[in-house]
């Protein structure tokens, strides 16, 4: 007994000083498992900040994108066809609507081309065949370029079938074949050779579906194209292929791929972009897995009637940013011709938010919205004190007629059928630009300025009537990669890592089975992200972000100076954090937090006042150095700089690079009516004169948008 009652006090002994000592234990561990929370806490709210950033800079550019498209639009159907600014732009509405196919066969005939001796990149022989196609991947991988007439070779195949796949594309999947999803790749390449090598490239054994959004912004738009078109060649029924908002012409001129294109290929440049205008017309609109899973890239509305959608003509929208106008020939037998290529046809422009058809007026309107006002105008009496008057007016006064009056500034030339079916038009449009959210409902999408906003009782209503249980699309750039919502009936897919700055998202894409359950499959395809920490990452980001930030501040210092003066009636040259706020707030109307940036951008306050004349200039952005005489055309440069580039590719019919100085003073003019400001001659000759280097009388584009690209000194600090 003694034994025993020696072991039991030890034991005692022993779980006191076990339980002295734990206390100290749990209670450090308590507070590093609080710190660590906080501290991840704080990181996730800087990177939903720096999203933010990211993302309402992103939809504002594309929201300007669609303004000045339909102040084109309004040029074209309100000024004489006689005058210079129609003259300018008419060529961009110009579609391939009454044109034959065997016309398009001689314009896009690569038969003429040679490829010399010297040539190096891969030699492609048709019809095509796996190892053909493997051969272009290997080629892509090493930076090598096709040669114009493989190019034109494989768009003119990729065209000839794309003519006859249906509108909506039908696939099964069994237990022994999985189908791979893949959503916005954007021109990065190296996420779609990721992709190929974790997942095998595509095959009858493993099909897939990329959904849209192949181009743009990317640096390799083509190359990600004729990889996609030559798998769809060899697998016509394994690869399929939706249309994106960015498989389109004219969004093409802002977001960089046309301008990719005529920098590889100068001299058949042209050709090849005109083929991909027809090419992403024929794209199919919508993908669905065994009669359950519809796969479509931007998303749905409550109108959203896919029996209408199968039926619809989807090769005569162009550009879907407005809907197709038939156009018959005259009595005499005349045609309007573009100077290159085939017979093409007018159209008519509409709202791309489904709102009558009306010009925004931007002094009256918040940016984000594009709602549209109506303002009566009687006709002159004379036809020049009426041209003169719209010039000067630019639109922004003045409504678009009613479609059934008749129009006296319409072609001559041209008798117009009535306007195509517009209930088809909006159910490709919001297939393509729509986005989900949260609430009920269905909502005009005045944030990108297209499609709508649907809610879960959209989703629940639109799949419930078609027999459907999912909703895959994309469009949408998540953290993630992925995101599902609406009760996990909707999922987006994005597959572009690293989209908006290395570290700021992951690519994604969905392997799915039989039994329609999606696998997600993430990645970077950055070896210097997957290096780095979160905090690393995140402050990457982040520092990224606010550069973006701090130049869109900078490009808007005049108006955001009058903006802080009507906080400062005294002009002491301080206002208080919250109008600060307040103020940038209704310059910018990005939908930020600005106080919660306000530590990121104002570097010292005092006693709660900001100083917002030293803080323009802190904001540490150099300005190059040009002899002009009126500095404020500088800021309109620098705050229109994507829409004064997007002007340059339109005027530039030739796609040479380069543009006279009358064609520089006339791109002004038609910026200066799309802003509703005056610019004189004078300033805009100084301009051209500054930048006209070698004094040949012509401006290269891409050195004039070079030039009055703004640095960060912060960045190089």
């Amino acid at each position: 007994m003694g034994c025993g009652m020696g072991k039991s006090s030890l034991q005692e002994k022993k779980c006191s000083r076990v339980s002295i000592y734990s206390v100290p234990a749990i209670r450090a561990a308590l507070l590093i498992q609080r710190w660590y929370r906080q501290y991840v806490a704080r990181l996730e709210m800087r990177r939903r900040c720096t999203w933010n950033i990211f993302q309402s800079i992103e939809y504002a550019g594309e929201q300007d994108q669609i303004k000045l498209y339909s102040f084109f639009g309004f040029l074209m159907d309100h000024f004489t066809p006689a005058s210079s600014e129609r003259n300018l732009i008419s060529h961009i509405f110009r579609e391939n609507e009454i044109c034959r196919d065997t016309e398009w066969e001689r314009y896009f005939c690569y038969k003429d081309i040679e490829v010399p001796d010297s040539y190096t990149g891969p030699h492609l022989t048709f019809p095509m065949t796996f190892c053909g196609v493997s051969k272009l991947v290997e080629a892509f991988k090493q930076k090598q370029q096709l040669h114009a007439r493989y190019v034109l070779q494989i768009l003119g195949e990729t065209w000839r079938l794309l003519r006859i796949l249906p509108n909506i594309n039908h696939v099964s999947v069994c237990q022994t074949k999985e189908i791979t999803i893949c959503g916005d790749l954007h021109g990065q390449l190296e996420d779609l050779l990721l992709i190929f090598y974790k997942n095998g490239l595509p095959s009858s054994e493993k099909p897939y579906i990329f959904n849209g959004d192949f181009v743009d912004r990317g640096k390799s738009s083509l190359e990600i194209l004729l990889i996609l078109f030559g798998f769809l060649l060899v697998y016509p029924n394994d690869l399929h292929l939706n249309r994106g908002n960015h498989e389109d012409h004219i969004v093409n001129l802002r977001y960089g791929f046309t301008k990719e294109i005529l920098g590889k290929y100068r001299v058949h440049g042209k050709k090849i972009l005109k083929l991909l205008q027809k090419i992403f017309s024929w794209l199919p609109l919508a993908t669905v897995i065994n009669d359950k899973v519809l796969v479509v890239h931007g998303g749905i509305s409550n109108s959203t009637d896919l029996n209408v959608v199968s039926r619809v003509d989807r090769h005569r929208y162009v550009s879907v940013l407005r809907p197709p106008k038939v156009v018959h020939q005259t009595l005499n037998g005349n045609r309007k011709e573009d100077g290159d290529g085939p017979v093409e046809g007018r159209r008519r422009v509409r709202s791309l938010t489904n709102h009558s058809s009306a010009l925004p007026q931007r002094n009256s309107l918040p940016r984000r919205s594009l709602q549209n006002s109506s303002i009566s105008h009687q006709l002159t009496s004379s036809v020049e004190d009426e041209l003169k008057r719209r010039r000067r007016l630019a639109g922004f006064d003045q409504t678009y007629k009613n479609g059934n009056e008749s129009d006296s500034d319409s072609d001559p030339d041209f008798a117009e059928a009535p306007e195509a079916n517009g209930h088809d038009w909006k159910q490709i449009v919001n297939l393509l630009w729509s986005d989900p959210m949260p609430q009920n409902g269905c909502i005009s999408n005045e944030v990108r300025g297209g499609g709508c906003y649907w809610g879960p009782d959209v989703t629940e209503e639109v799949l419930g009537r078609h027999n459907l249980q999912l909703l895959i699309r994309s469009h949408e750039c998540k953290q993630d990669g992925y995101e599902f919502c609406h009760n996990r009936r909707v999922l987006t897919i994005f597959s572009a890592s690293n989209y908006y700055e290395v570290g700021s998202n992951r690519g994604a894409y969905i392997r799915m089975g039989a039994d329609l359950v999606p696998h997600f499959i993430q990645y970077q395809a950055s070896r210097t992200c997957r290096d780095l920490t979160l905090r690393q990452s995140v402050g990457w980001t982040e520092r990224s972000a606010l550069r973006a930030l701090r130049e869109q501040l900078f490009v808007h210092k005049s108006d955001l100076i009058r903006a802080y003066q009507e906080f400062d009636p005294h002009h002491t040259g301080k206002i208080s954090m919250r109008h600060w706020a307040s103020a940038t707030e209704s310059v910018l109307k990005l939908g930020l937090p600005w106080r919660v940036l306000r530590s990121q951008l104002v570097s010292r306050t005092h006693y709660g006042m900001v100083d917002y004349q030293q803080w323009i200039k802190e904001l540490s952005i150099t300005e190059p150095k040009l002899e002009v005489s009126d500095t404020s055309i500088l800021e309109t440069m620098y705050k229109n700089h994507s829409n004064l580039e997007t002007i340059f590719r339109i005027i530039d019919t030739d796609h040479s690079g380069l543009i006279s100085l009358e064609e520089f003073r006339q791109t002004w003019k038609l910026l200066s009516s799309h802003l509703k400001m005056e610019i004189s001659d004078k300033v805009i000759t100084d301009l051209a004169h500054s930048i006209d280097f070698n004094k040949d009388g012509s401006i290269d584009i891409n050195e004039f948008m070079e030039a009055f690209r703004l640095v960060d000194l912060s960045a190089h600090s």
